[in-house]
C-alpha cells in the first residue's frame, strides 16, 4: 500500500472510532446525513476561499477538511448498509473513465466536441437513474444549489438544447427589459396596484436574466459577485479608517459625506 492509500485507512479508522456507539464522541454520534450538509457545503467554500488566498497550506488544510466530510457522509451510509467509501471511490472512477472515452478508449475528439461529449454522457446518465420518460434538459440540477450557482447551470442546460439568446447583445436588452419591469412592479406596489411579491418576482427576473449575460460574455457569476464582495468588503473598511483618522462618526455622516469617503477609498488602495 502507498503512503496515500495508508492515510485514506488511518482516516477511515479515526472515523469509524468517532462513530463507536461505546467509545465514539457523542457529538458525531449525533449526526445524520442532513446534519452534516450544512458542513460539507461550507467547507467547500473554505476551499475556494483558500485558493482564493493562494495559500498552499491553507488550501491543504481545507481539502483535508472536506474530504472529512466525504468520509463522514460515506461512514453514515456504510452504517446503514448501503455503500462504503470505497464504494463512492469506484463510482467516480468509473464515471470518470466513462465520460473520457477520448483518453480511456481511443475515441478522437477535437477540443470544441469535449463539451458535449460530456453533457452526452451526463444525460445519459440521468435518463439511466430517472427514466427515458422523466429525465429532460434540466433535470438532475440540485434544487439545494445556491440559487446564483442553480440559474447558471439551469440556463447553460437550456442553451445547450437550443433554448438560448444568439447574441450577447439580445441578453443584454432583456436586462434592460426586466429592469424595466422592476421598475413598473415597484410603481405599482408604492400605489397600492401591485405587491411586494410582485416586485420579487421581478427582481428574480432580473436576477435571472443577468446570469445569462453573464454567460454569454463567459463570465462566471459566482466568481464576479464575490470578487465584487470582497472589493466592496475592502473599500468599506478603507472609508471606516479614513473617517477613525479624521475623528468622524460614521452613523453620523450626511450622504455627501460618505460619498466623499466611498469616492477617496476607491483611489487610494480601494
Amino acid at each position: 500500500m502507498n503512503q496515500a492509500g495508508e492515510q485514506l485507512q488511518r482516516l477511515l479508522a479515526v472515523m469509524a472510532r468517532l462513530r463507536d456507539p461505546l467509545h465514539g464522541c457523542p457529538w458525531d454520534l449525533e449526526q445524520t446525513f442532513a446534519s452534516i450538509v450544512p458542513y460539507t457545503i461550507e467547507e467547500a467554500y473554505e476551499v475556494a476561499d483558500a485558493v482564493a488566498q493562494g495559500s498552499p497550506a491553507a488550501l491543504r488544510d481545507e481539502l483535508g477538511d472536506l474530504l472529512f466530510q466525504v468520509v463522514f457522509q460515506a461512514r453514515l451510509a456504510q452504517e446503514r448498509g448501503w455503500f462504503d467509501f470505497a464504494a463512492v471511490i469506484g463510482a467516480i472512477h468509473d464515471k470518470l473513465v466513462r465520460r473520457h472515452p477520448h483518453v480511456f478508449a481511443g475515441v478522437a475528439l477535437a477540443r470544441e466536441e469535449l463539451a458535449r461529449s460530456w453533457e452526452a454522457h451526463k444525460a445519459r446518465e440521468r435518463a439511466a437513474a430517472d427514466g427515458e420518460a422523466q429525465a429532460g434538459a434540466l433535470s438532475g440540477v440540485p434544487r439545494s444549489l445556491p440559487a446564483l450557482l442553480r440559474a447558471t447551470k439551469l440556463s447553460g442546460r437550456a442553451a445547450r438544447v437550443g433554448f438560448d439568446w444568439t447574441l450577447a447583445a439580445q441578453v443584454r436588452a432583456k436586462v434592460l427589459e426586466e429592469l424595466g419591469e422592476v421598475d413598473a412592479a415597484v410603481l405599482a406596489a408604492g400605489d397600492g396596484t401591485g405587491s411586494d411579491d410582485a416586485v420579487s418576482e421581478e427582481l428574480g427576473d432580473l436576477l435571472f436574466a443577468v446570469v445569462n449575460w453573464c454567460r454569454h460574455l463567459a463570465v462566471e457569476p459566482e466568481g464576479a459577485l464575490r470578487a465584487a464582495n470582497d472589493k466592496f468588503e475592502r473599500r468599506f473598511a478603507r472609508m471606516e479608517s479614513l473617517a477613525r483618522d479624521r475623528g468622524e462618526v460614521l452613523a453620523q455622516l450626511s450622504p455627501q459625506a460618505w460619498d466623499t469617503l466611498w469616492n477617496e477609498a476607491k483611489l487610494n488602495g480601494g
